[in-house]
């Protein structure tokens, strides 16, 4: 190069000895701010709006010391965005994105199952928040939140009719058979019937209101009193709550803090007697020790009937508690548990020769508000039951009430017969439009058939062709028949397998069955997936962020639900 191009060879030795100023050394590489379109810093401010949303930080966080300092050690080139931009643009963006993905997965579905329940934040603002569950191609149940809305107006039927309606809008709901799943009260039933949807009622719920009237009989209510002013001395005493500690660990028992009951929740009731039953020992332990006495000016202590009281109370109301617990799964269908278990609840409220008043109360009680409960959704509740394979036997019901069942469940599958032949009839019609329109475009000639066949004079007796040999297919009453006969057929499943999967391997051997059971089994039979968001959202409208915009709100509860990491 030096000996042919002299002076380009001169320019080059002088940049390389002066340095080219265009060119950036390492250190300004490294220290550098990384632009904010880059493909970097989007992926990380993601990141941030990740784990702002999962882990409910408060969008503020972006401007904490603690954190931009972290920030940079992970990343010196990246500039952390303020909260308006969190807030205003990152926040909504991802909002959009996931969004997206939740109309994407609601659209394969054809029947959507809503819950619906309403809530009223640290800031008093009253919020409902809806969430749809369906059933996807995979035989996996699917639950999103829908979203979290403020509502100014007051929680009437046709107020919240107006809301469902708009929720149907505004998710694609409109041409889809829509279910939605409240609590008992008057108005959200008003509101089912307003937005026409079939309405089922929380068994949860009504488990809930079955067991506080069994806690409002005269005993229980006195045994609850005496219990409270136990762990409440526990709960106000440092000197007591330090001697229960020792005496647990001389008596070798669970290191278990005393519960106080919440009023409005049954189930917290159960919880602390039960779990005074379990610590009975040490109790009395910790309240005759001389430090425990020497401070307290009275020591309450429950007597032997009371604990004998307890125990009854505990017995008596294990199977509500067990069935609330068996409810509050959201990975496995409950609706169809709810017709069993109901009956059960019922056969075990009867009253036997051996009970105790106290058992008697409560048992009495419980049949009461069960026995009223579920008359207008029965049927509904017995289908889902029997396309259940675990209880698709029914023998919580009659043999009469069983084949009634039954029945409209061939009903129902003559009409997802009846609905496929109607679509295939249709695109044969559209096919046959197209042809018809495509008619003036000249054909060759058609061949004439053959008058005779070598194959047909050599094989013609043993596979006859006629038309007197055709066999008529069978009609759509007989196709659901026959499914439903081999459905029946079959094995239980054990109650400790999924039902899902049992259909998802079964889907080809019942092809119109299934669909039915897609529709009932997507049902969740409570409305626990609505009331779990309340815990979220009072994480997330604290009193700290208790000025948080209603649309805000939405968006976080929503992200925190929905966005998969």
């Amino acid at each position: 190069m030096a000996r042919h191009h002299s002076d380009v060879a001169s320019n080059a030795t002088l940049k390389t000895k002066l340095g080219d100023p265009t060119q950036r050394t390492i250190e300004e590489v490294n220290t550098s701010k990384l632009p904010a379109t880059s493909t970097r810093a989007v992926k990380i401010t993601k990141s941030v709006l990740v784990f702002i949303c999962k882990d409910m930080r408060p969008l503020s966080v972006v401007e904490n010391k603690g954190f931009r300092d972290m920030i940079k050690t992970l990343e010196p080139r990246y500039a952390v965005p303020s909260r308006q931009h969190i807030t205003d643009i990152a926040l909504p963006n991802l909002y959009n994105e996931v969004k997206a993905t939740v109309l994407d997965s609601l659209g394969s579905a054809e029947t959507v199952a809503l819950t619906c329940d309403a809530w009223t934040s640290r800031a008093t603002e009253s919020y409902v928040t809806i969430t749809a569950h369906h059933i996807n191609d995979e035989w996996i149940l699917q639950s999103h939140v829908l979203q979290t809305r403020a509502m100014h107006e007051t929680h009437t039927g046709e107020h919240i009719a107006a809301l469902l309606k708009e929720t149907v809008t505004e998710w694609g709901l409109n041409t889809k058979k829509v279910v939605i799943v409240t609590d008992n009260a008057p108005n959200m039933a008003v509101a089912a019937r307003l937005a026409g949807m079939t309405h089922i009622q929380c068994f949860a719920h009504s488990l809930n209101l079955a067991s506080q009237k069994a806690l409002k009989t005269q005993s229980v209510i006195r045994l609850l009193g005496r219990v409270r002013r136990v762990t409440g001395f526990f709960r106000r005493s440092t000197t007591a709550s330090d001697q229960l500690k020792q005496k647990q660990r001389l008596l070798q028992l669970p290191a278990h803090r005393l519960i106080t009951d919440i009023i409005t929740r049954w189930n917290s009731s159960y919880d602390m007697i039960e779990r005074f039953l379990e610590q009975q020992p040490a109790i009395c332990a910790a309240l005759l020790s001389p430090d425990v006495r020497k401070s307290a000016k009275e020591v309450f202590t429950l007597n032997e009937s009371d604990i004998m009281c307890a125990e009854e109370v505990v017995r008596a109301l294990k199977p509500m508690k067990d069935a609330t617990l068996v409810m509050s799964e959201e990975s496995v269908p409950t609706l169809s548990v709810i017709a069993p278990l109901h009956a059960k609840l019922m056969m075990g409220a009867q009253e036997n020769h051996d009970d105790t008043p106290t058992v008697r109360d409560i048992k009495a009680a419980i049949a009461e508000d069960l026995g009223k409960r579920y008359a207008s959704e029965k049927q509904t509740l017995h289908m889902a039951s029997a396309v259940d394979p675990r209880f698709k036997g029914l023998p919580f019901l009659s043999e009469a009430e069983t084949r009634d069942i039954y029945s409209r469940l061939l009903e129902a599958v003559v009409g997802m017969i009846k609905k496929k032949t109607n679509v295939e009839e249709e695109n044969v019609a559209e096919d046959a439009h197209i042809n018809d329109s495509c008619a003036s475009i000249s054909q060759p000639p058609l061949k004439r058939p053959k008058t005779s066949c070598a194959l047909v004079d050599l094989l013609g007796a043993t596979f006859p062709s006629t038309s007197s040999d055709y066999t008529e297919p069978k009609s759509e009453n007989d196709l659901a028949a026959g499914e439903i006969k081999k459905y029946r057929g079959e094995a239980p499943l054990p109650l400790t397998e999924n039902p899902l999967s049992w259909w998802k391997n079964h889907e080809q051997d019942y092809p119109q069955l299934s669909k039915i059971a897609k529709s009932l089994l997507c049902i969740p039979g409570t409305s626990v997936s609505a009331e779990r968001v309340f815990s979220s959202a009072g994480d997330i409208v604290t009193a700290q962020r208790s000025l948080l915009k209603a649309e805000h709100v939405d968006q976080l509860v929503f992200l925190h639900k929905n966005l998969e990491i």
